[in-house]
């Protein structure tokens, strides 16, 4: 059997999978029901989600950026991926902003190598607050966006006479 990603990840499923089923048939030869102690662990997913992260700041180092087809409706959606890590994080704008800010680059090939923070927090869709993650910079560590170019000056206001105005404008202020 090759050993790539996807063979590796069905051979943890499949391992998974029998250990749960095996713990089934222990507790109804027991006769008692099978407790689980993470709700979570009853819906796995291929992406991370905020109770993966186990209320705790989590230090990553971006490996990149793949678009995969997400969710019931298959849209294809950016998910980042981490070195040493199997799940990716489905990107949303605000998360893709932040990185941008971070790394200082638009280009998701630049994103290759910097290190962030995944924190959870809570965020308001459709109504109701819902667990979410975030992304900030590791370590404290400075983002590099640029600074903005300041404001232009405001424009000279010219009088009738197409003179800039001064000491003698009749403007009373």
């Amino acid at each position: 059997m090759r050993q790539n990603g996807s063979w590796v990840a069905v051979g943890h499923l499949c391992q998974s999978v029998a250990l749960q089923v095996l713990r089934h048939a222990e507790a109804e030869r027991s006769g008692v029901g099978e407790e689980m102690p993470n709700i979570n662990q009853a819906f796995p997913s291929k992406f991370l989600k905020a109770a993966d992260l186990g209320g705790h700041e989590v230090p990553v180092t971006i490996k990149g950026v793949q678009f995969e087809p997400v969710g019931q409706d298959k849209e294809m959606k950016p998910v980042l991926y981490f070195e040493g890590k199997q799940r990716g994080l489905v990107l949303n704008k605000t998360n893709a902003n932040k990185i941008i800010e971070i790394t200082g680059s638009a280009l998701t090939e630049d994103w290759r190598g910097h290190r962030i923070k995944l924190y959870p927090t809570e965020t308001q869709f459709g109504g109701d607050m819902v667990d979410c993650i975030r992304v900030r910079p590791a370590n404290g560590a400075a983002m590099k966006m640029t600074r903005p170019a300041p404001p232009p000056p405001p424009p000279i206001d010219f009088d009738d006479d197409g003179s800039a105005g001064g000491e003698d404008s009749d403007i009373p202020f």
